[in-house]
């Protein structure tokens, strides 16, 4: 055998055995440097890295258009009240304190469109909060008539031969505008003289006269404040706050979760136990219809997509943030984990103070809190968003924001993540904060360029 044979002869064997110890050690080395990903693509990694702390963050971006309120409602001289009333209207309102307040803010016009007197509203609050509260242990009476005074005439008490009795029902959930109230409630109103209704949701404000759309304007964010006990408590709350502070109105409860109908990967087993648990016959959409729910902003962001936000519109990591929440929010650590600085009713007021409250009480200072706080974001535009943004809006706060489910929800459905995913929600949160997007509400508010 040649002398170059037997070389081969000798090592061929051996590159064989040392052959997968080398491959091994080679993955391994690969490994070491290069950060594991999943096969499922995670829209959270390594996105701030390359950020600076002292990077301007959303609200030092100049703005375009602000909302302010309408010249007609602020400095058109008022129609007469008329001479005589056509009956008096009590305003049955449901569910939480701001969709009441919603409605009984609708039942303001709706009195002044049919020359009615108004009666102090009736909080139907048991089924919602499973207490008993009225108008009065939230709103300041004396100051709602005197504030209203020349756009709808309002009483405390009802005339002798009408009090002792209830008021004759009109139900309007199929009532929509001015007509619609003038032709088929006020022949009711005019026969019973005492009735009571919910307003329609899907009413247009926008057919409403001047001097009705001026009326409930005026009663619904110029007299509408808390009472004297509530705005004490409420001012003690937020001169606890370090200043200065974001109020963050988070919503990622297991009942708005389960009725929301949408699904979620990665939570924990208590919180997927307590969504099932609310949902009831409510199940969750599957499929393309469940993609198309999320892709149109339907469903609540969760606190870790929340901070991730937050993250993208450069809110620093220290800011102190105080969480205008209900109880039962899930899956907090997600959100602290990033943003620890955080302040809740319970950790500020005595546990005494705590216990004692009713639901619309701890709303009414969430509400009280949020108004006044230096900037405000919304991860839910629902009836307290709206109501908190028109009255900021009022007050000439202009750091106010909706964080917008559907970008993310697009965004993530494209495939965007990290850095990516986040210099995408900043440019789309930018431009709804310079055009003054959902910050306030178009029937008493008017755009005014900048």
């Amino acid at each position: 055998m040649s002398p170059s044979a037997s070389w081969h002869h000798r090592i061929l064997p051996l590159l064989g055995r040392l052959l997968p110890a080398l491959l091994l050690l080679l993955l391994i080395l690969f490994l070491a440097v290069v950060p594991f990903s999943p096969s499922v693509p995670n829209p959270f990694s390594s996105a701030f890295e390359s950020f600076s702390p002292m990077e301007p963050n959303i609200w030092s971006v100049s703005r375009v258009v602000d909302w302010k309120p309408c010249n007609w409602w602020k400095s058109t001289p008022l129609a007469a009240l008329p001479a005589k009333t056509n009956g008096y209207i009590r305003v049955d309102c449901f569910g939480g304190l701001n969709q009441m307040r919603r409605d009984f803010c609708d039942g303001i016009g709706i009195a002044r469109i049919l020359n009615a007197t108004l009666v102090l509203p009736k909080f139907e609050v048991a089924a919602y909060w499973n207490e008993s509260s009225g108008f009065a242990d939230v709103f300041d009476v004396d100051y709602f008539i005197q504030q209203t005074q020349g756009f709808v005439e309002v009483v405390k008490e009802l005339p002798e031969e009408i009090a002792s009795r209830e008021p004759f029902r009109v139900d309007c959930r199929k009532r929509r505008g001015q007509f619609d109230y003038v032709e088929a409630v006020l022949p009711a109103l005019l026969e019973h003289r005492y009735i009571s209704l919910t307003p329609a949701m899907s009413q247009r404000r926008d057919r409403y006269p001047l001097y009705a759309k001026a009326a409930l304007c005026q009663g619904c964010y110029n007299a509408l404040r808390l009472n004297k006990a509530l705005e004490t408590k409420g001012s003690e709350l937020f001169e606890s706050i370090p200043k200065p502070f974001l109020s963050l109105h988070l919503r990622f409860e297991p009942d708005m979760v389960a009725y929301s109908q949408c699904e979620y990967t990665g939570l924990s087993s208590a919180s997927l136990e307590a969504i099932d648990a609310a949902r009831g016959d409510r199940k969750p959409l599957t499929g393309d219809a469940a993609l198309a729910w999320r892709n149109r902003g339907k469903c609540p962001l969760t606190p870790k997509e929340t901070a991730f936000i937050l993250q993208s519109l450069k809110i620093p990591k220290n800011t102190t943030i105080y969480l205008a929440a209900g109880d039962g929010l899930m899956e907090m650590e997600g959100f602290t984990s990033i943003y620890n600085n955080v302040y809740t009713k319970s950790s500020l007021l005595t546990s005494e103070d705590f216990v004692r409250m009713h639901g619309n009480t701890k709303a009414a200072l969430d509400y009280y809190v949020s108004i006044n706080s230096d900037a405000y974001i919304a991860t839910f535009f629902g009836n307290m968003d709206k109501m908190v943004s028109a009255m900021r809006a009022a007050n000439g706060c202009y750091r106010t924001l909706a964080l917008s489910r559907r970008a993310f929800a697009n965004f993530t459905a494209n495939g965007l993540e990290g850095v990516e995913l986040a210099d995408a929600l900043w440019k789309s949160h930018r431009e709804d904060f310079v055009m003054g997007r959902g910050t306030a509400l178009p029937d008493c508010f008017c755009q005014f360029t900048l």
